[in-house]
């Protein structure tokens, strides 16, 4: 019985409606890819922040405690006693065989989006996300995480070289 009730929740989750914004869809088509040479889980004055590096900038990404835990856990191979809802999805998608094939992260009216697109026996969805989720996700599946041009412009900070201690958050 549980088995069903899972499996109903992945193919009603994957096969509803839940369909991203036309906005997520056109803005994937000026993007940058996000070469993540290094991924760090920071605690600011704001709150956790994870840095994504892109080239020479680093894209700040608040997140919130629970999904930073996540993240972290993931980079480090922490495990943690129970599984957080990151571990719990990654199990369930690849369980079923789900791959997440991509992340895309926008910025658009001061609000970060973050869309999902996953495929299965062929068949590619795209999921509206939270911008943090979707970055805890790609990092639990190894899946490449695209920016938009507007993100990495409107919210990329210079990388510190040696003679600066950190990066202004």
């Amino acid at each position: 019985m549980r088995g069903y009730v899972v499996a109903s929740c992945v193919f009603l989750w994957f096969w509803s409606g839940l369909i991203v914004s036309s906005y997520a869809q056109e803005s994937s088509l000026e993007s940058e890819e996000v070469v993540i040479e290094k991924v760090e889980v920071h605690v600011s004055s704001h709150g956790p922040v994870v840095l994504l590096e892109v080239g020479q900038q680093a894209i700040p990404i608040y997140v919130d405690p629970t999904v930073a835990g996540s993240i972290q856990g993931a980079l480090s191979g922490f495990m943690f006693p129970r599984p957080l809802s990151h571990d719990l999805m990654h199990t369930i998608l690849e369980a079923y065989s789900v791959k997440v094939d991509r992340v895309f992260i926008s910025l658009k009216d001061g609000i970060y989006y973050g869309t999902m697109t996953l495929s299965l026996n062929g068949h590619t969805k795209i999921f509206d996300s939270r911008s943090s989720d979707a970055i805890a996700l790609a990092i639990h599946f190894h899946t490449p995480i695209v920016v938009s041009r507007e993100l990495l412009e409107s919210a990329g900070k210079p990388i510190p070289g040696k003679e600066q201690e950190k990066i202004q958050l």
